[in-house]
């Protein structure tokens, strides 16, 4: 991807984000190469999933059917245009709660075939990989660390689709520790930002939680133990006191682990960017967390790489980020074909991938 930066511009897209359990569309206009948000609208379903403690897929699906039209009509209107402004729509595509996926996916492609619009299928983990551009003008190369409910994974991003994945969970994703082990305290979903909000003033050096993955020199993350061993402690907790301690040191816990393999990653990374900038970005709803933020920012500090994360709006799940993603491949040329199917799992690096195939659980259904 040689001379991106002065190829992308001229592209205004609607973006339709339906992966999991927010029903969000955008529009976004990208010229020369910088980003301008014209509208984000996100339809939340939090009330219908509370009472189950995470995501039920078939409540997701159907609220999205039930929201969309009405949120593509808002997103439309705060952008002050109409379909025959557009240039693009672009579609999450996986992956993700499969009924979800499609219900975003299909109303694309009627869009693109009724407006006679390009349709573009995207990678909702490539739409988190571009969030931070939203913000700031961010240029490839980086090093991502994208950190969320269902992913953990670091990246180097060379360019538009063009990720080669360094390290990744070998069990659970960070999120995913974050909700389980808040759920275990006893916090109600979504899982956490209350585990973050109950960590404040709280004793992280209190308890002794294990440090996984100690013995290996590569990128990869572990969060299992830590997990298990929460809920262990949790369970002979009797005060809000020792409630809140715990969740400090959970966080605390979190944060380290992120923190040292970033390190271990930007180390590599450096090396084979002499005389270059260097950037680091994380992205990902985990990057709302400020004591992550915060830990990272460090790290990248340490390391010589200015650090980037996404506004807080657009670290979760969005549509922004989904029709950026679709404006930088339009403007190269890269369009699929009304044929372009959901996916489940979808790898950013699929060679990676294929290579050790990691499993994800997550509360996202394990998007891979």
């Amino acid at each position: 991807m040689t001379d991106t930066q002065t190829t992308l511009h001229g592209q205004t897209v609607l973006g339709l984000e339906t992966s999991c359990d927010e029903t969000a569309a955008a529009v976004v206009r990208l010229e020369d190469g910088r980003a301008q948000v014209l509208s984000s609208v996100v339809g939340s379903q939090v009330a219908q999933h509370a009472p189950f403690g995470g995501v039920v897929p078939e409540i997701a699906a159907r609220a999205h059917v039930e929201s969309i039209d009405a949120i593509v009509e808002r997103a439309l209107a705060e952008a002050g245009l109409g379909y025959g402004d557009l240039t693009g729509v672009a579609a999450t595509a996986g992956p993700g709660l499969v009924g979800g996926v499609m219900v975003g996916l299909s109303f694309g492609k009627a869009v693109a075939l009724a407006r006679s619009l390009p349709l573009v299928a995207v990678n909702h983990l490539e739409g988190h990989a571009v969030s931070a551009r939203l913000g700031a003008d961010i240029p490839y190369p980086f090093l991502l660390l994208l950190v969320s409910g269902g992913h953990c994974q670091l990246l180097e991003v060379a360019g538009v689709g063009a990720c080669r994945r360094l390290g990744s969970t070998i069990d659970d994703a960070a999120g995913e520790a974050f909700d389980k082990i808040a759920k275990t305290l006893g916090l109600p979903y979504p899982g956490g930002p209350a585990l973050e909000t109950l960590a404040e003033g709280g004793d992280a050096a209190r308890f002794v939680l294990p440090r996984m993955l100690l013995g290996r020199k590569d990128c990869d993350f572990s969060f299992s133990g830590l997990k298990t061993a929460a809920a262990r402690i949790a369970e002979g907790l009797n005060t809000d006191a020792e409630r809140r301690d715990l969740a400090a040191a959970v966080q605390a816990a979190i944060a380290g682990q992120l923190a040292e393999r970033s390190d271990r990653a930007m180390k590599g990374y450096a090396q084979g960017h002499l005389g270059r900038g260097l950037r680091f970005v994380v992205a990902g709803g985990v990057a709302a967390n400020r004591t992550v933020r915060a830990r990272l920012t460090e790290t990248a500090q340490a390391r010589g790489f200015s650090f980037h994360a996404p506004p807080l709006a657009y670290c979760t799940d969005n549509a922004a980020m989904i029709a950026l993603a679709g404006a930088e491949r339009l403007a190269l040329g890269l369009a699929d074909g009304l044929d372009a199917v959901a996916r489940p799992r979808w790898p950013l690096d699929e060679a990676a991938a294929a290579a050790s195939p990691t499993h994800l659980p997550g509360r996202k259904g394990a998007k891979a």
